[in-house]
């Protein structure tokens, strides 16, 4: 209580130091502040949860306030951050959302305006104030929500966090508080993720995590973490649907439909990029795409992505499209001829050949069963088969006689008695 009270008996001192001054000031003609005491301001800071408030009081008067537009510049900047934010303000307080961060530096001065021309005539010097945050264990979070309905959430945990921690999640949505469906863990069974699916999301209304960290040796020191976002600034889409390929004077012509999506489906919500193959890729606003023929290679791909841009700003892009296939006029031109005239040619051919098979009837005469033989027939295979043997037999029998040998003196006459009997044994048969 006591530094509380030296400030408040600060503030009334200089109220009344500042007060007298101004008066006398306004007796004298002299109404330029310029002249009256130094201006000067308190900070202090309230917590609530995820969020602190800074605050700020002034010497000005009342006669100071109504003579002047008041504006204070507050600026801040986060632990271990090199950005720092700057903002002018007509309050006396401003709601600083810590998230990860573990504090901040800042400052505030008050600056008096002329009312007509807002003309800066008088400005305090800059009051600093720091406040330093609990310990922060986690960092690096990231969220994201793709296929409409699916949304995760990872984070790092820091290497001087403590072994015995362990870390939660859950987020707060339409009123409503979720608890993570599946973790993802790391090897010493740290949670450092959270996958959820089947989530349904109303756009225009926030989300906001809850991280806790909690010490698991007795199972009641806790630290919580908030963050807040829209949905949508967060959504992954799917690639754009039903690419396709037209080709119109001498271009291509590239059309598709925006992908389904958990806010506005607008047509002028989505920003796309087309990539051609060997060709920067273009930004597009349009459901369309011309490119023309300048040098056209024989074949290339073409794929277009997509992200929300103009109703709320997205840096998510999507995935690409699968490629369509893309060939340059002449040959697509040639190849459709080809193709289209040996179609009709065998169409034609494949005709014809049918009316003549069923003029000359050649059907019929390619099924026809082949006929069984006559008896005529076998008779005569068979005969033909007893003759070959016969002669088979003569020959083998006068090679025989040959191999015995003849005498010299009786030669011819054998001879001439072999051929008479055969002769006679062929006109027998």
């Amino acid at each position: 209580m006591a530094p509380v009270t030296v400030i408040y008996v600060l503030m009334i001192l200089s109220f009344f130091q500042h007060k007298t001054l101004f008066s006398t000031s306004l007796a004298s003609g002299q109404p330029d502040v310029g002249d009256a005491v130094q201006l000067h301001n308190i900070l202090w800071l309230t917590k609530h949860e995820s969020r602190v408030i800074l605050s700020w009081n002034n010497n000005l008067t009342k006669e100071e306030t109504d003579m002047y537009t008041v504006k204070y510049i507050l600026s801040y900047k986060f632990f271990n951050t090199t950005h720092e934010k700057k903002e002018r303000l007509q309050e006396k307080k401003k709601i600083i959302h810590l998230e990860l961060h573990s504090g901040f530096n800042a400052k505030v001065k008050t600056q008096l305006l002329a009312k007509e021309t807002e003309d800066v005539i008088k400005e305090s010097d800059w009051t600093e104030f720091t406040y330093e945050a609990p310990p922060v264990y986690i960092q690096n979070l990231s969220c994201i929500i793709y296929n409409i309905s699916f949304f995760n959430c990872t984070w790092h945990i820091k290497a001087e966090a403590p072994e015995y921690i362990q870390v939660f999640f859950s987020y707060r949505h339409v009123g409503k508080d979720f608890e993570c469906q599946q973790y993802i863990k790391n090897t010493r069974e740290k949670n450092i993720g959270c996958h959820m699916k089947e989530i349904y999301f109303q756009p225009s209304r926030k989300i906001s995590l809850n991280i806790t960290v909690r010490d698991m040796r007795n199972n009641s020191r806790e630290l919580s973490y908030y963050k807040a976002f829209i949905p949508q600034t967060i959504e992954k889409l799917n690639p754009p649907v039903n690419v396709s390929v037209s080709l119109e004077n001498r271009s291509i012509k590239i059309h598709w439909k925006p992908p389904p999506t958990i806010g506005s489906a607008s047509s002028k919500c989505f920003f796309y990029q087309v990539k051609i193959t060997d060709h920067k890729v273009v930004d597009v606003t349009a459901e369309t795409y011309e490119y023309p023929f300048h040098k056209p290679a024989n074949k290339c791909a073409a794929q277009v992505r997509a992200k929300k841009e103009v109703c709320i700003r997205n840096k998510i892009w999507s995935e690409w499209s699968e490629p369509v296939f893309i060939y340059d006029e002449k040959t697509l031109d040639i190849t459709l001829f080809l193709s289209l005239t040996m179609f009709c040619s065998m169409i034609f051919l494949g005709v014809l050949l049918i009316c003549a098979c069923r003029r000359y009837k050649c059907l019929e005469v390619i099924i026809m069963p082949v006929p069984y033989p006559s008896d005529n027939i076998r008779t005569w295979l068979a005969a033909d088969d007893i003759h070959h043997q016969i002669q088979m037999a003569v020959q083998l029998e006068m090679d025989s006689e040959i191999t015995l040998g003849i005498p010299a003196e009786n030669g011819d006459e054998n001879i001439q008695q072999q051929r008479c009997q055969k002769e006679t044994g062929l006109e027998n048969l």
